[in-house]
């Protein structure tokens, strides 16, 4: 509950830039969408800790957003995006004495995502380059998963279980118990404007509030939270379009 609270104030807050625009800014009455896709580099926070390098996977879904207001040089608006993303966590293995093995796994988790993002941009309105910052909470989902491992698998003789430090293996056979995940994001990114629309290359970086397996004192891991870095690019094209004192 307390984490859920966290987003609804940081939803409150998110909106706020433009709320305060709404009372001082210069009116914008804009209505944009369109497409956007990308890389997403994933890690999982466990605790206890398993060793990872980053898994790479796909994002890519469709972008609304709704210019509002101008207030002073910063031009605010509202973006929701509905998008898939391939995430999970590809393990460097180890043994027990912390000795690299051939051994390899990876899971795949696929999300379909639903970001709220507050925007600010200065620069070009109408023809020309935008720099812009994007924040707000996100909520997802996952709908499936998938393993990867190696044909060769080092067992320890004497507990018969893989031969992993401090004898950590229960993510090998655990599935996806909370499917349902939610946390905060936040990227800056570049956009040029033309009279073909509206291109972007973004930066992104997402932070999960939830844990995908349960966290009870009884359970495994304390912890076990996606990590995530995007770089993607986003085309707009406008629906509606007006602030004719734009430059």
């Amino acid at each position: 509950m307390k984490r859920i609270l966290f987003l609804i104030i940081l939803t409150a807050l998110a909106a706020a830039p433009c709320k305060l625009a709404a009372q001082v800014g210069v009116a914008r009455r804009a209505i944009s969408v369109g497409v956007n896709g990308g890389v997403v580099l994933n890690s999982v926070g466990f605790d206890p800790t398993i060793k990872q390098s980053m898994h790479q996977g796909t994002t890519f879904g469709v972008t609304f957003r709704m210019t509002s207001e101008k207030y002073f040089k910063s031009l605010c608006a509202l973006q929701i995006e509905l998008n898939y993303a391939g995430l999970g966590w590809k393990e460097k293995v180890l043994n027990a004495a912390g000795e690299p093995l051939p051994d390899s796994y990876q899971r795949n988790m696929n999300y379909v995502q639903l970001p709220f993002l507050a925007r600010m941009g200065w620069g070009r309105e109408k023809r020309g380059a935008m720099g812009y910052i994007v924040a707000g909470p996100q909520v997802g989902y996952c709908f499936g998963e998938a393993t990867k491992r190696g044909a060769s698998w080092t067992i320890d003789e004497t507990t018969g279980l893989p031969d992993r430090p401090n004898g950590l293996c229960a993510q090998y056979d655990l599935g996806v118990q909370r499917r349902f995940d939610y946390g905060i994001t936040a990227g800056a990114g570049l956009e040029v404007n033309t009279r073909a629309g509206h291109f972007m290359i973004e930066g992104r970086y997402y932070y999960g509030l939830g844990d995908f397996f349960d966290n009870a004192k009884k359970d495994v891991f304390g912890r076990s939270n996606n990590n995530a870095i995007v770089v993607k690019f986003t085309y707009l094209f406008d629906l509606r379009k007006e602030y004719p004192d734009a430059k």
